[in-house]
């Protein structure tokens, strides 16, 4: 593969010195921890690029969407790396920590950023990591584009791509050099955004649209008839409508924005929320006493939930 571009290690460096604020996520019940994982990779000219996937259309939790690895914890004593990993194991066939990566890639877990509000009342903390592709020790190298992404195993969704990780600080698509002509569309089909109303604020609803038609999509080896499901979805709507770009919003997308501002020390093209995360309103709403141990799905976060505890002190 090709070294870090310049930008890329500058990134990498101010990832593994952030220290994020204190968090509510340990002070929370286990069945209302989760976390996802940002795993960046360099590419042939050294940008750093994510790893996200598709979630099958059956799924409870927001089906047919645009995701990153990650789901609950397992228990009050897993870390949120330690779910962040497990999750992507089961999802996409990332090995787990205690599992032997191919050679040579290896992970390195850089920071955790503020947890985010799920609207399942879940706080969910970004755990964010990079796939190392060189040996130290043998030298040996490879390209993560074509010796590793194109392994993982889609095992519990519908498909795995990637998207330029500074890109998600842009309103268009950013040059990506050599293969540019291969973009579909106009750069600025790449982003959409717009403010709404959540959580008793104006919330930026950020719309990323990556192109697929550049890069190899990896679906599952094995199906089971969710995967195939979406996958059907996935392949009607390339077909009958030209699909050429995946859609990236909401939480996922707005994390996404976080870990870039982060990253490269940069403030978006675009509008956008000023804090990172949502601890603040975590903070309030567990003054109210939510955030019970007993998830009860008919007890949703309702805007007068939201506007008491915005009231708060």
């Amino acid at each position: 593969m090709a070294p870090l571009s310049q930008e890329s290690k500058n990134a990498i460096e101010r990832l593994r010195r952030y220290t994020p604020p204190p968090t509510n996520y340990y002070s929370m019940p286990s069945t209302r921890q989760a976390s996802v994982l940002l795993l960046l990779f360099a590419d042939r000219r050294g940008d750093l690029r994510v790893i996200l996937t598709i979630r099958a259309s059956t799924l409870k939790s927001y089906p047919g969407q645009a995701a990153l690895p990650g789901g609950k914890a397992d228990g009050p004593s897993e870390t949120p790396f330690q779910t962040a990993r497990r999750e992507a194991y089961e999802e996409i066939g990332l090995p787990n920590i205690d599992q032997q990566m191919p050679s040579p890639f290896w992970v390195e877990h850089l920071c955790e950023l503020p947890a985010s509000l799920a609207r399942t009342e879940l706080a969910v903390r970004p755990c964010i990591a990079l796939l190392h592709s060189y040996n130290e020790k043998t030298g040996e190298d490879a390209d993560p584009e074509e010796a590793f992404i194109p392994q993982l195993d889609a095992k519990e969704v519908a498909a795995v791509f990637t998207a330029p990780f500074h890109n998600f600080l842009k309103v268009t698509d950013e040059p990506r050099g050599e293969g540019d002509d291969t973009l579909p569309g106009k750069p600025s089909d790449w982003y959409e955004g717009s403010w709404t109303q959540w959580n008793s604020t104006q919330w930026r609803m950020h719309h990323f649209f990556v192109a697929i038609t550049n890069q190899r999509v990896a679906t599952p080896k094995q199906h089971s008839k969710e995967q195939d499901d979406a996958i059907n979805q996935l392949e009607e709507e390339k077909s009958s409508l030209g699909l050429e770009r995946f859609r990236v919003f909401g939480m996922t997308a707005r994390i996404l924005v976080d870990a870039a501002r982060v990253a490269y020390d940069e403030e978006p093209e675009f509008e956008h929320n000023s804090h990172l995360g949502d601890e603040d309103m975590i903070s309030r709403l567990r003054s109210l006493g939510r955030f019970s141990e007993v998830v009860d799905r008919q007890d949703t976060l309702t805007p007068e939930v939201f506007e008491k505890a915005a009231k708060l002190t």
